[in-house]
């Protein structure tokens, strides 16, 4: 990957302006790999149900008066920077430039 964008694209997690006139909002780019999508709304919804930090922000986020699509958006969005993060501190380059992943 070249870059957590890049990586959102592939996961269907990007998001994208859908705004129409004045409202400013986003949703998630419906390309994309539609398993890698699946597993992260299953992530999310887990943490939805049990992480009390998750509970926490979907309380706080409901109170600034965000539907609950738009914030699944947000936490897709977070689980991705957290996967990508990892992703990258566990894998080096080759000298061909390829991606090794350290054992």
């Amino acid at each position: 990957m070249r870059d957590l964008a890049s990586f959102a694209h592939l996961c269907g997690a990007a998001p994208i302006p859908a705004s129409s006139g004045r409202t400013d909002r986003h949703r998630i780019k419906r390309g994309g790999d539609s398993n890698a999508n699946s597993v992260l709304c299953t992530i999310v919804l887990v943490c939805m149900q049990y992480d009390q930090r998750t509970r926490h922000y979907v309380a706080r986020r409901t109170t600034e008066n965000m539907s609950a699509k738009d914030i699944m958006r947000c936490l897709k969005r977070f689980v991705v920077r957290e996967i990508y993060r990892h992703l990258r501190s566990t894998s080096t380059l080759d000298s061909a430039g390829s991606a090794r992943i350290r054992s």
